[in-house]
Order: C-alpha cells, then structure tokens, then sequence
C-alpha cells in the first residue's frame, strides 16, 4: 500500500497538509478522500475548538456538530498510534463505530484517547495556521463564528 496520500484544508492563514495513514486505518482514510473529492469539507466549520486540546471539523451537513455523511458510519479502526500533537482522529459519538465524517486535530499530547478513537492521519506541515484556529467557549468548546476549512482535496502518490 502507499504511504504517500495527503489530505490538503486550505484555512484562512494556510494550508495543512496531512499525511493520510492508509495503513493503519484505511476505511476510514477512503471516507476521508471520498468526502474530500465530494467537496463535503468545502466551508465547514471548526465547530468545536478546546485550546490546548484538540480543533474538531468535519460536519458537512449541519456544520455544528450534530450531522455527518449520507454514508454508513464507519467500524472502529483503533490502532497502536498515539494522539500526539498533529495527530487527525475521527471523532465519533458514544459507540466506537459511530465515526462517520468528523475529525478532530490535536493541539498536544492527549494519551487519555489513544486506542479510544481512529487515528488516520498526521499533520506534516502547517500546524500552525491550526494553531491559529479560532477557539471555543473553554468548556464546550462550542465556537461562535467559527473559522472554517475553506476546501479540502486530496493527492495520491503512487510509488
């Protein structure tokens, strides 16, 4: 398999590039691509930004948290991988296959989500225009105003 697919958010500041694991979590890299290539991320919100712990986006549909994807949620593809920061997770509502569309980006460390949620990816350059994203109430981490993924796309290298 080839270790050289990139997700691409254009942001406001500019853009990160993330390094897609296809390897450790490829169902949900494939969800990740196709929504891309869809243009499902295009304009949606970092609806919930904690300083400090993770900036959470990903929700197409209703852009505050509540939606996902018309696709079936996605079975749970926990791995060794650590959420450390730049880490990209799926994020996922109480059963661990309800992962469907939303992903969170981890400011720092968080060892208390390892093995609790799909790590599919690592931000390679340009965590700090992430860093930058406009941040939440900072308990809820609800953002008013939120900053938003202006477009996302995807590459393949093939080797």
């Amino acid at each position: 398999m080839n270790s050289e697919n990139t997700l691409i958010l254009k942001l406001k500041h500019g853009d990160v590039v993330i390094d897609l694991l296809t390897e450790v979590a490829p169902h949900h890299v494939e969800r990740v691509q196709k929504l891309a290539s869809e243009g499902f991320y295009d304009n949606c919100p970092f609806h919930r930004v904690i300083d400090g712990f993770m900036a959470q986006t990903g929700d197409g549909k209703n852009h505050n948290g509540t939606g996902g994807s018309d696709y079936p949620d996605l079975e749970q593809e926990f791995s060794d991988e650590q959420h450390t920061r730049g880490t990209v997770s799926m994020a996922r509502a109480q059963s661990v296959d309800s992962a469907n569309s939303q992903f969170f980006i981890c400011f720092g460390d968080t060892p208390h989500l390892d093995g609790q949620y799909t790590v599919f990816g690592k931000v390679r350059s340009g965590m700090e225009y992430i860093d930058q994203v406009k941040k939440g109430h900072p308990h809820s981490g609800v953002v008013d105003q939120p900053d938003l993924i202006l477009s996302a796309s995807t590459t393949e290298n093939i080797s």
